[in-house]
């Protein structure tokens, strides 16, 4: 595609990324017929192909609006158009340069304004968060619907961690959120990973990977976070950590994506490269090991719900449902496997009525074949699939963890 960046998009410190991602789009189209907005509006704005077109409007000098700015919002950076793409278009980092140059720009409304700011002071924050979640619940009867949904009305305790120290180690992203409403998935996750011969290594220091505020109109404080996780992590990388292991695939998508973010940044780029070459999700560090090894019993029929950070961001589709079969589970067949569930961070706050539906498209899918419960590998995508109420939706490890023999 041809472009011709005005003067003012040329200073930008990521222009020559912008216009090489723009010139490798050559319009063809077929990122349209997997992409979940696409497929919900039937408006080309509302695809990559429109939104590429716009993003290429706004870089050239031309007006910024508030359409623009809304077409951009309602993606869900799911990343299915990157999986689909023959010419390999980096489609989510030319979103990332035009919703920083549009959100510069262009003033949101104050409601808007509030939501974000709020979500960005609350959630990456585990203790905030989790005081939050306790009074939401005291007041669950008086919210409405759409809030209800959010809160889960109960949680499942973590289970005690093992002691034992072995020879190999990983670090552990604890994350923000996931504490607060799955507070059992990083303990079974050490726990199985013990049955290993694989230890888990604390770094207390370590916070929100930065994705949140990142694509929250916040680039610069993501990436402060960032830096901040690698200064945490670095003692223990040079210990000899062999990994990073994150259970949440949204964020291990971003963590793998530090080495490029930072890659201008003279103090951090090494690091932030290392890092990023370090990060794992759970499913790499378990599709080596010895599996068979592991006993398990009472294994469940199940529907495995792919989150778009694991396929289309991480390119590991089918390792955790590999890993899953190995075991002795059933895995029932899920149609249009590829498409979002509508969660993609805050989005089901930012965009709820767009996020209901896909969350209703993707349950039907996920149902069709009558699993006794849904794992996921994402704690987004977990709980926006519970608030439905309707199957049960875990973690994948915690189902291994409950199936193993003692």
């Amino acid at each position: 595609m041809q472009t011709h960046l005005s003067e003012q998009a040329r200073a930008l410190p990521r222009a020559q990324e912008a216009e090489d991602i723009l010139r490798s789009c050559v319009h063809c189209g077929f990122c349209n017929a997997t992409c979940p907005t696409y497929q919900l509006l039937g408006d080309e704005l509302d695809g990559p192909r429109g939104r590429i077109y716009q993003i290429k409007q706004v870089l050239e000098g031309q007006p910024i609006t508030a359409h623009t700015q809304l077409h951009l919002d309602r993606c869900l950076s799911c990343r299915s158009c990157e999986s689909t793409c023959p010419s390999g278009v980096d489609y989510h980092n030319l979103l990332d340069i035009g919703r920083a140059v549009v959100d510069e720009a262009l003033q949101r409304p104050v409601s808007q304004r509030w939501l974000r700011a709020g979500l960005r002071a609350v959630l990456p924050h585990p203790l905030a968060f989790q005081a939050l979640l306790a009074v939401g619940r005291q007041l669950r009867s008086v919210f409405s619907q759409n809030l209800k949904d959010k809160l889960p009305e109960q949680t499942i305790a973590a289970k005690p961690r093992p002691t034992r120290e072995h020879a190999r180690h990983v670090l552990l992203l604890e994350g923000c959120v996931q504490p607060g409403l799955s507070p059992n998935t990083n303990a079974a996750t050490a726990r199985v990973l013990d049955r290993l011969a694989i230890s888990v290594t604390a770094a207390p220091q370590a916070g929100c990977c930065g994705a949140l505020d990142y694509h929250l109109d916040a680039q610069s404080k993501g990436l402060t976070r960032a830096r901040r996780n690698i200064d945490a992590w670095w003692p223990a990388i040079e210990a000899g950590a062999y990994a990073i292991v994150q259970t949440a695939s949204g964020c291990g998508a971003f963590v793998k994506d530090y080495g490029h973010l930072l890659g201008h940044d003279p103090a951090y780029a090494a690091k932030a490269a290392t890092v990023s070459r370090l990060a794992k999700d759970l499913a790499e560090v378990l599709r080596d090991e010895p599996l068979e090894q592991l006993s398990l019993s009472g294994q469940q029929r199940l529907a495995f719900h792919c989150p778009c950070t694991l396929q289309h961001a991480q390119k590991l589709a089918g390792v955790a449902e590999d890993i899953l079969r190995r075991l002795g589970f059933h895995l029932t067949d899920v149609p249009d496997a590829h498409l979002c569930c509508g969660s993609a961070g805050t989005y089901s706050l930012t965009q709820p009525e767009l996020s209901r539906q896909l969350r209703d498209n993707k349950l039907a899918a996920l149902e069709n074949a009558r699993p006794d419960i849904i794992a996921t590998a994402n704690i987004g995508c977990q709980t926006h699939l519970a608030s439905a109420s309707r199957t049960p939706v875990r973690h994948w490890i915690e189902l291994v963890d409950a199936a193993l023999n003692p």
